[in-house]
């Protein structure tokens, strides 16, 4: 989640946007219509300044009125948020969280994307202390069996999709442990599924261990997968809730509700 300005008040500084506020977000607790009786209940207003706020609201457009004494969110707030919406940014929401993730575990953060049947690394967090020779070059990219992230995208696809790019690839492998038959890969997707992470045991390069965990936008979407790399010694199991914990704030940056809610 992303960190309050510290410059910023904790509430308004002019009182009628507080309630403004708090009007808004009483609106938003319900799908229908709010009589503007329960509204101003809620929100803790006289009916008479509750009434004025919210007029004030629906001639920008901020709020609607369906019939007379009756109010919900207006149309002008769906066209800002897909105007936010369409601003937010994989990468740009991924990368100070990355580096965060980097000064704790000293060791490679990469994030990536799926193209096709391959991922794409579009950024990564690193530095030469890490111990790491190998790291993929950001525009790097790799199959998606092979690689702790392409795993996740392979278990959010159906079976029939699954059959497909097996059959498309030929599940060539790279090293001596790579998933190299269906059955394999189908075996290692289901535990993707059950444990929300996946793994990489030096199936791309040898010495070289990798985990994973996805990134969801707002209509929970896999949209980017979020991985630690290590030389395969080193690679601690410790980790993995940083990581998880990093990929879920990411997600929340890009609009994503746990568990579904919206």
């Amino acid at each position: 989640m992303a960190k309050k300005d510290p410059d910023l008040p904790s509430v308004p500084a002019v009182q009628v946007l507080e309630r403004m506020f708090t009007l808004i977000d009483v609106l938003a607790s319900r799908e229908e219509a709010v009589s503007l009786k329960e509204i101003s209940e809620k929100a803790g207003l006289h009916p008479s300044t509750a009434h004025r706020i919210l007029n004030d609201l629906a001639t920008g457009r901020f709020v609607d009125r369906p019939q007379p004494g009756s109010y919900r969110l207006g149309m002008r707030l769906l066209e800002l948020g897909n105007l936010v919406k369409g601003r937010l940014n994989v990468r740009d929401a991924a990368l100070l969280p990355m580096r965060e993730l980097h000064k704790q575990i000293q060791q490679p953060v990469n994030l990536s994307m799926r193209q096709g049947d391959e991922i794409v690394y579009v950024e990564r967090a690193y530095s030469e202390r890490s111990g790491m020779q190998v790291v993929r070059a950001i525009g790097g990219h790799a199959p998606l069996h092979l690689t702790s992230v392409g795993k996740l995208f392979l278990a959010a696809d159906d079976p029939q999709r699954i059959r497909a790019y097996a059959t498309r690839t030929g599940l060539q492998g790279h090293t001596k442990n790579s998933i190299t038959s269906l059955e394999a890969l189908e075996r290692e997707l289901s535990k993707v599924r059950q444990y929300g992470q996946a793994g990489d045991n030096e199936e791309l390069e040898l010495g070289v261990r990798c985990m994973a965990a996805g990134i969801y936008d707002d209509q929970n979407k896999l949209v980017a997968g979020l991985s630690i790399s290590a030389p395969s010694g080193r690679l601690e199991d410790e980790w993995l809730p940083k990581l998880k914990d990093t990929a879920r704030n990411i997600s929340e940056a890009l609009g994503h509700k746990a568990n579904g809610a919206r």
